[in-house]
């Protein structure tokens, strides 16, 4: 009997064919690793859009309303390089199923039993870490499907399951007013269950699945100058992408007296132009290099984000933080479609390596916003050392780009 994956070309043989995209790789395994890593990304950031209510349930103070929210901002970061490396020893099929489920338990106890504490918000956000690390395991299971020439639209593609943060904010409050936010947590099962099946229909590792290795084997990149950087650009790319995405909310809700609803409308606005152009962000950079697209990132970036921290009213603030989005949403793309070529054997550690930073950034950005507003009364601080981390990171890739250039020989655009 024919089985379901007997006409999907490999990897190998694809490399044959650089001008079909389609061709290149296995569409249902890239259509399953963007399911996963949407819900994933939809839980990891769900206590962001629920902040305002679970605060006034638990009187929190902003300090704490933003630990809160950065907590599985950095659990998903600590975790995804165990990720990585499960990824690379067991295959990233099988690493993923195994997330989902820890999420969806983790998930439906908090709801049975009741989330009534700071301490037990933290403790959810410890569990709601396994799907920010569906990182390491989404774009692995993608990315080892296509030839270099593709990397950037693949990564980008599978990566645009970051869209999941829209989905959170656009529904979250919602259903939280209409059953309790509670009740939000036991709601969230039902599509993780459902996604759950589709991705073991559709899933197939790719058959250049690299050999274990010793356990020590697997950090050899961070004895090269080129992993640290990759992770530093992206601790600024995806770090401001998810550190937003998990407090906007809060932000327009404090700064501007929206209602959570309203708050949780504006951060979808600026969340989904982030998550539309992360595979175009790949796409630009396999054309163009992705050291051209990141030095626009950085700057756009940085202009928009000190923009913010100025910005009067809501209109201009939403107006620069869509730009913002815009910008890092881009350079996530461009980010990952570096990695591959230069560490293309160490995809999986590296992939776990790179998010974790990413997810650091996430929740330095979160975290340093709540403890601003407790401070000094005012997010525009946190904002703006947030935008001279961009320029920093801008200086820091002007440095490197030559040397990359020249000692990089993957055919594709550096």
């Amino acid at each position: 009997m024919a089985t379901f994956y007997e006409d999907a070309p490999s990897a190998v043989s694809a490399a044959s064919d650089k001008n079909s995209f389609w061709r290149a790789g296995h569409t249902p395994t890239l259509i399953a690793a963007f399911l996963y890593f949407d819900l994933a990304f939809m839980v990891w950031v769900l206590l962001g859009p629920l902040a305002p209510d679970i605060a006034k349930t638990l009187d929190l103070n902003a300090a704490q309303k933003g630990l809160m929210v950065a907590t599985p901002t950095l659990m998903g970061a600590l975790l995804r390089v165990g990720n990585g490396l499960l990824v690379d020893r067991i295959g990233p099929k099988l690493s993923g199923a195994i997330s989902q489920v820890i999420v969806i338990v983790g998930l439906f106890a908090a709801w049975m039993m009741g989330v009534n504490s700071f301490g037990g918000t933290l403790a959810l956000g410890v569990i709601l870490g396994f799907a920010g690390a569906s990182f390491a395991i989404a774009l692995p299971l993608a990315s080892r499907w296509y030839p270099a020439e593709h990397q950037g639209k693949a990564m980008g593609l599978a990566g645009m399951g970051n869209s999941g943060t829209v989905l959170a904010s656009l529904f979250a409050p919602t259903l939280a007013k209409l059953f309790g936010w509670n009740a939000v947590l036991g709601l969230a099962c039902i599509p993780l269950v459902i996604v759950l099946v589709v991705y073991m229909i559709m899933a197939k590792d790719a058959p250049n699945q690299p050999a274990p290795k010793k356990f020590t084997e697997y950090f050899h990149p961070l004895k090269t100058a080129d992993a640290w950087w990759l992770m530093g650009f992206y601790a600024v790319t995806f770090g401001g992408f998810s550190g937003l995405a998990s407090s906007l909310t809060i932000y327009f809700n404090d700064q501007f007296g929206l209602s959570t609803i309203m708050a949780g409308y504006c951060t979808a606005a600026c969340v989904f132009a982030g998550s539309l152009v992360r595979p175009m962000g790949g796409a630009l950079a396999d054309r163009i290099g992705g050291v051209k697209t990141l030095m626009m990132v950085f700057v756009v970036a940085a202009v928009s984000l000190g923009g913010v921290s100025v910005a009067p009213t809501l209109g201009s603030a939403l107006a620069l933080f869509v730009v913002a989005m815009l910008a890092l949403g881009t350079g996530n793309g461009a980010v990952f479609q570096l990695v591959p070529q230069r560490f293309q054997a160490e995809i999986g550690i590296m992939t776990g390596l790179v998010g974790m930073a990413g997810g650091v950034g996430g929740f330095y950005l979160a975290s340093s916003l709540g403890f601003a507003k407790q401070l000094t009364g005012s997010f525009a601080s946190g904002f703006l050392i947030f935008a001279a981390l961009a320029l920093l990171a801008l200086a820091g890739l002007a440095m490197v780009k030559a040397g990359w250039r020249s000692r990089w020989s993957t055919g594709a655009r550096i």
